[in-house]
């Protein structure tokens, strides 16, 4: 028997005592008349809790049911040994709070169960593969589908927008520290320069050779320059045009007479210069229009 105090002790050990007491077990101590009027409690040894094996076959016996393997499709098999580390000492040691171990070990579990279970299934003529033309149903509708089809898309979308912003912000810091670079190399020269120019003036130095560094410089740029303007060749334009009419010529200037020409005179035809070839009678009479009187003469006439 054990004495247990309630109410009347004082601190946290009261207070952890009477935690562990439940309803529960009040009320049985209520029922069995074990609870005295006063501060004091009796309370009995707590059973001791047993493993009833006996009873727990029975229960199994009353709700098992006797049906084939192929009906149950249950393995048992043990701890399988990884075929890698066969050699080692500890090799059936797994330790439990290494996570790659643990699931390691569960994984070869599986696939020996998954092997010795397979014979079994073709010996009983159970087909264990999906024909080619199968269609399961799927477990989500098309609209959740397309849902989840919509939102991957939008992700992947944001994901590329973010990719373009960085490589725009990347090529923008590229492009001001190349910027810096150039105006700091400019400073660089132009205070190199004044410095020269001030020695020269005041009669420290006796060269000039910053002059023909700047126009070097100078002529460098303009060849750049005139290289970039070169162009290899004519563009397709004038090349479709040259294709389709040909390269032509001189065309300005191209009827006038030389030298050459005037003094040869060996197409020079009279007869036919002055119309007097055969067949030729003379200079036709020229179809003149009569004049206003002659036409209103005509007409009083006619009528």
């Amino acid at each position: 028997m054990a004495w247990r105090g309630s109410l009347s002790d004082s601190g946290s050990d009261s207070g952890s005592e009477d935690s562990s007491l439940s309803d529960s077990e009040l009320q049985e101590a209520f029922s069995r008349g074990a609870l005295k009027p006063g501060l004091n409690v009796v309370l009995e040894e707590r059973p001791k809790r047993r493993n009833d094996v006996d009873g727990l076959k029975q229960c199994l016996s009353e709700f098992k049911q006797q049906l084939a393997w192929v009906e149950r499709l249950d393995m048992t098999s043990g701890q399988v040994v990884d075929p890698v580390l066969q050699s080692a000492s500890d090799k059936d040691a797994v330790d439990p709070e290494n996570d790659f171990q643990r699931e390691m070990s569960f994984y070869r579990q599986a696939q020996a169960a998954v092997l010795e279970a397979l014979p079994r299934l073709r010996k009983l003529q159970v087909p264990t593969r999906r024909p080619d033309d199968y269609f399961a149903e799927m477990a989500k509708s098309d609209q959740q589908m397309q849902k989840i089809r919509q939102k991957l898309k939008s992700k992947q979308e944001a994901m590329e927008r973010s990719e373009k912003a960085k490589q725009l912000r990347a090529m923008r810091k590229y492009g001001k520290k190349v910027q810096t670079e150039i105006l700091q190399r400019r400073q660089k020269e132009k205070k190199n320069m004044l410095n020269a120019v001030k020695k020269y003036q005041k009669g420290l130095s006796d060269k000039l050779d910053f002059l023909d560094e700047e126009q070097t410089s100078s002529q460098g740029n303009k060849k750049g320059s005139a290289s970039q303007r070169i162009k290899k060749g004519p563009n397709a334009k004038r090349r479709y045009k040259n294709q389709k009419f040909g390269f032509g010529g001189k065309k300005k200037g191209s009827k006038w007479n030389t030298k050459e020409s005037f003094n040869d005179v060996s197409s020079f035809q009279s007869k036919v210069a002055h119309n007097k070839g055969p067949g030729k009678g003379g200079k036709k009479a020229l179809n003149k229009r009569p004049g206003k009187r002659a036409r209103q003469k005509m007409k009083s006439r006619a009528r």
